[in-house]
């Protein structure tokens, strides 16, 4: 009979192992994986040719530019900060991209990284606003909102820049493994650093100590307006990278690109478990919510919802992700 016991321990205490497992990844994204599993489910039931091949393929390419700009967001967003002019400066870097190739005579790979630079340099006026200026994140982006868009109708007087070199366009279009493109590839590399980063290395730790509470992680000797600058200039930079992806795409530089996507891109960050007030968010849980967005869009529109309704949707799943976060501060 006792030789039973030791074989049946394991057992018992195995499944109680794999429970809190499974209960810290549904905690750490805030329920969001659960939620894209329902919303899969539905859509996979009631919006045809959902689970064909075609149209996943199609999910992950309109995720892409969502997606790398929701991975700067998080890190603003963990500091307690907000960032309003993702969609605005990715369509800056775009029309740089576009004009310097096009009108300037550039080579496209040095264009393409004068467009991340001026990402990163948008991202580092916002971040001086709000360290230096003592800006409230809100206004300093808000602001940069209005002048990056501003610049970007002004570089070609609102005019749209077509026709890349096709080797730009197959980076987009190009499949490998059957379903993998080049940009595709390029936002699954920059999550794991990403995640990586936020994890591992101190500087990742400082940011959840800023957005913690600033005086605190001050008086731990964090450099807390250097560290907050660095990450606008992170998300200024990875906008300009969205802003190059989107190029791709579309084969043209577009003054009016990225108009919206600052809703899209909080939505994700949010969902994925992150909260406004700062100190929480992980970047699991916001490639979660990117693909919640990316795969409500998608069920909406094979169901041939309007897009005034989507904007609706949109805005209820806000509503609701916020909620959510208010009460598990408040039991907290």
């Amino acid at each position: 009979m006792t030789d039973t016991l030791p074989h049946r321990t394991p057992a018992v205490e195995d499944r109680p192992d794999l429970r809190s497992r499974a209960g810290r990844l549904l905690q750490g994204s805030g329920g969001a994986l659960a939620g894209l599993i329902v919303l899969f489910i539905v859509l996979s039931l009631c919006a045809p040719n959902f689970l064909s091949g075609r149209n996943l393929v199609n999910v992950v390419d309109q995720v892409t530019v969502i997606g790398i700009l929701a991975l700067g967001a998080t890190a603003v967003i963990i500091t307690g900060g907000i960032d309003l002019s993702v969609g605005s400066v990715l369509a800056l870097s775009t029309m740089v991209l576009g004009w310097l190739s096009h009108d300037g005579g550039w080579p496209l790979p040095l264009a393409m990284l004068v467009a991340v630079a001026v990402g990163a340099a948008a991202g580092a006026l916002n971040g001086l606003g709000v360290t230096m200026l003592r800006l409230p994140p809100f206004i300093a982006t808000l602001a940069m909102m209005s002048i990056a868009r501003g610049l970007a109708n002004l570089i070609t007087d609102g005019q749209q820049i077509v026709g890349y070199p096709e080797w730009f366009y197959e980076l987009s279009s190009n499949r490998y493994l059957g379903f993998l493109a080049i940009t595709a590839l390029l936002l699954i590399v920059l999550y794991v650093a990403g995640w990586a980063f936020l994890t591992y290395r101190r500087s990742g730790r400082a940011i959840y100590a800023i957005g913690g509470g600033h005086e605190v992680a001050r008086l731990a000797g964090i450099r807390v307006r250097s560290v907050t600058t660095w990450v606008y200039v992170t998300a200024g930079a990875l906008a300009g990278v969205g802003g190059i992806v989107l190029a791709s795409r579309l084969d043209s530089s577009q003054p009016s690109a990225g108009t919206g996507y600052e809703l899209d891109v909080i939505a994700a960050v949010v969902i994925g478990g992150a909260s406004l007030v700062g100190g929480s968010g992980r970047v699991t849980g916001t490639i979660v919510g990117v693909l919640i967005i990316g795969v409500l869009r998608n069920g909406l529109n094979l169901l041939g919802v309007s897009p005034f309704i989507q904007q609706i949707v949109i805005g209820l799943v806000i509503a609701l992700a916020v909620a959510i976060d208010v009460l598990r501060r408040r039991r907290a």
